[in-house]
């Protein structure tokens, strides 16, 4: 696993109302990873080394 991204007291902050399991923040933490892994690389392939909001 590579280092948390994702704040685990800030799901809390969203989820009002829910409980979070233990497992959720990690899960989730592996989702935001792919995201900016490949964000990154479409930056790449469009000639850029600035990733922005439009690579997701």
């Amino acid at each position: 696993m590579s280092d948390m991204l994702v704040v685990k007291a800030k799901i809390k902050d969203v989820v009002k109302g829910a409980n979070v399991a233990g497992d959720f923040a990690e899960s989730l933490n592996d989702k935001v990873v792919e995201l900016v892994k490949a964000a990154v690389e479409r930056a790449k392939a469009n000639g850029r080394k600035t990733v922005m909001g439009k690579d997701l």
